[in-house]
């Protein structure tokens, strides 16, 4: 019986992969706005091992309504993905520069929500000075590439820069791993616990979080990916069947329609980020802002 672990990266998967009610994890289940919305609180060492995730906040929102196209979901999605990350972030000092990171690679589509999802953050750090910005707090962006294509470690990349821009917060945008092909650009991730970019697939870099940065790490994910071997899990399931033998080891699998998706996903994902660090603008008011 095949008996390696399921690749995820979401909270919620590691905990419906687990039976009864596990110790040390908090969990709560709402609707609002008409979108699912599980927070899950690993509290301590017992939560730490029940679901292998370190200790914090995960908040999934699933997408059901904005692939349906319903009227005005993107608009709700995106306040809610706001709304979900400022009480995250917490109180920040007022005129505190929050540091926005889009990790991954953005040639290969996949792993491109993080540098895509900059293109839809207002960057203001340089126009802090300006009396018509005076309302809007400084927001810096960088698009940390990967190693193989800056020889830099993302996490090297951020801790230098937040030395020199001090800022009061690092939001750090990723695309994930599934276990699930139903959960594919589907589902946001949100959590207080930092992020290790590479995880999902095998390449796992040194990670960013309060401990590695010295300021709250904001983690927003999209999975974009699913190893073959859950699928064969999946499907099996489905159909009843115990899987025996080896199986599919090193194969990723990523949706027909990624191009269009992940672009979609990455502009939620930004606009939520100006939502967040903005009080007061409305998904109007980025669009005119960002044209």
């Amino acid at each position: 019986m095949e008996t390696s672990p399921v690749r995820t990266d979401l909270a919620l998967e590691a905990r419906e992969s687990a039976s009864g009610e596990l110790r040390g994890v908090a969990e709560e289940r709402r609707e609002l706005r008409g979108f699912h919305v599980t927070r899950l609180r690993v509290l301590d060492e017992r939560g730490e091992e029940a679901l292998c995730k370190p200790r914090g906040e995960y908040v999934t929102v699933e997408l059901d309504r904005l692939l349906r196209r319903e009227e005005n979901a993107f608009s709700d999605c995106a306040e809610l993905l706001g709304e979900v990350l400022r009480s995250l972030l917490g109180a920040l000092p007022d005129g505190g520069c929050v540091l926005a990171v889009g990790l991954g690679n953005e040639y290969i589509t996949p792993d491109a929500i993080g540098p895509w999802a900059m293109d839809s953050v207002l960057v203001t750090r340089h126009l802090a000075q300006l009396p018509e910005f005076r309302h809007f707090r400084p927001v810096a962006a960088l698009r940390s590439g990967v190693l193989g294509t800056t020889g830099i470690e993302s996490a090297a990349l951020v801790s230098l820069l937040c030395r020199e821009l001090r800022p009061a917060a690092v939001i750090a945008v990723d695309a994930l791993a599934s276990r699930s092909t139903e959960r594919l650009c589907r589902t946001v991730q949100l959590s207080d616990a930092g992020i290790v970019p590479g995880s999902g697939v095998g390449n796992a870099r040194e990670a960013l979080s309060r401990d590695t940065l010295g300021v709250p790490c904001i983690a927003v994910g999209v999975p974009t990916v699913v190893d073959a071997s859950s699928i064969a899990r999946e499907l099996a399931s489905a159909a009843g069947v115990s899987l025996s033998g080896e199986l599919p080891s090193g194969l990723i699998v990523t949706p027909r329609d990624i191009d269009r998706s992940a672009r979609d996903a990455a502009k939620l994902v930004g606009y939520a980020i100006d939502l967040a660090l903005h009080p007061g603008l409305t998904v109007a008011d980025v669009d005119m802002l960002l044209s």
